[in-house]
């Protein structure tokens, strides 16, 4: 269970601090807006995603941000969330509702064409924020908010490709999380059996995805899972992965969900090889889950100080004078040619002032330069991640280029 008590460090503190998002009262409650240095992050994590999941043949889609009501009734989330669903009406009197969930239009576009046996799997992937009318007094900061944005993938397979693609989401989720210093352990979600009436699909299709899912984190090299029963979503089991922070928190962030069900109540169909229609599998996955909530869980972890290639600033230059502006650019120039983020502090403060201000917003290295170091072509790095000596300029933007990827 999540752990959602106010402790510091906080990262609603953190991120005024450090102009990362904010919320206005004309925008309403539950509705952050990231500043530019927010959005950096943000964009960081996206092209990190990305570059795992593109080379297991995932494959970028985009839905609207509104539906018929109809959608929810035909997947089943119209009675258990209709309450929680942002309603909306059109010119001609129209229902519409704006999505909470992105799983019944992504089956939508696999119905869109035939498929044949030899299609699947289909891996359909977005980043796209989903909405959700939570109550005013269950919002806090970035952990609850009301607009959602997940990384969000459904997979469309046979029944015998399932124990590879679970394997696909498991190596994807181990390969993301070792970018962070995070403990990361599997639960196995399960239905309750006491209460059957809350779960779609009958206790056969129940019984097999339970055990295919924890026979795939077997066969990929995980402990035997802790089991959680009344955990599961309604149409079908799933693995929830939890992180264990800093602070000694677990947090629940990464999910891979199987569903017989969703198929069935939209009646997808793939053409087997021996001509017979049949039913495809549905998995559910979210890596970072939400970006917001995942960006408040880095915030605290790190207490601000995050990892080199997530920082929305890089590198701040501080000259020690205004003689040393003109070699301030240079050095920019050079480090923005390999991409990095870099800021030239070029007030007419003192060099003290200009050390304080850095580390105060969390810049992961500072570049000092004095007389000294213009003189000689090198630079002072001030960094956790380097030895505070000059050294050359050369040397420096490599080192920093090198430090600078997941």
């Amino acid at each position: 269970m999540d752990n959602e008590t106010t402790t510091q460090p906080d990262h609603r503190k953190l991120g005024q601090e450090l102009d990362l998002f904010t919320f206005s009262e004309h925008v309403g409650s539950g509705l952050p807006l990231f500043t530019p240095k927010g959005t950096v992050i943000r964009k960081q994590l996206e092209n990190f995603l990305l570059s795992i999941l593109e080379p297991l043949g995932y494959e970028q889609v985009w839905i609207p941000h509104i539906t018929k009501p109809e959608l929810y009734k035909t997947s089943g989330h119209w009675d258990k969330f209709k309450d929680d669903l942002f309603h909306v009406k059109g010119h001609k009197n129209d229902d519409f509702v704006i999505k909470p969930m992105n799983c019944p239009h992504h089956t939508q576009i696999y119905a869109s064409r035939l498929r044949s046996y030899r299609d699947l799997p289909l891996r359909f992937a977005e980043i796209t924020t989903v909405y959700r009318d939570e109550q005013a007094g269950e919002l806090l900061g970035l952990n609850r908010v009301r607009s959602i944005t997940q990384d969000d993938a459904h997979i469309f397979c046979r029944p015998d490709q399932i124990q590879e693609e679970i394997a696909r989401v498991l190596k994807s989720i181990t390969q993301f999380y070792g970018a962070f210093d995070f403990e990361l352990s599997a639960r196995l979600s399960l239905r309750d059996p006491k209460h059957p009436e809350k779960y779609l699909g009958s206790d056969e299709i129940w019984n097999n995805a339970e055990r295919i899912l924890e026979e795939a984190l077997l066969a990929n090299n995980f402990p035997t899972p802790e089991k959680a029963e009344g955990e599961a979503a309604f149409y079908g089991p799933k693995i929830d992965f939890t992180a264990k922070d800093s602070l000694g928190r677990t947090w629940q962030l990464a999910t891979a969900q199987l569903d017989f069900n969703m198929p069935e109540r939209f009646e997808l169909e793939y053409t087997a090889e021996d001509g017979s229609k049949q039913r495809p599998v549905m998995i559910h996955r979210a890596i970072l889950g939400s970006f917001e909530r995942f960006i408040a869980v880095l915030l605290e972890h790190y207490n601000g100080n995050l990892p080199l290639w997530l920082s929305p600033v890089q590198v701040a230059i501080l000259p020690i004078s205004e003689d040393q502006h003109d070699y301030a650019q240079t050095i920019a120039q050079q480090l923005k040619e390999q991409k990095i983020r870099v800021t030239i502090d070029d007030r007419s403060e003192r060099i003290g002032k200009k050390i304080h201000d850095g580390s105060s917003q969390k810049v992961p290295v500072l570049i000092i330069i004095g007389k000294n170091e213009m003189a000689d072509g090198t630079v002072t790095l001030r960094s956790s991640l380097f030895e505070e000596k000059p050294i050359a300029l050369a040397e420096a933007v490599a080192a920093i280029t090198a430090k600078s990827k997941p």
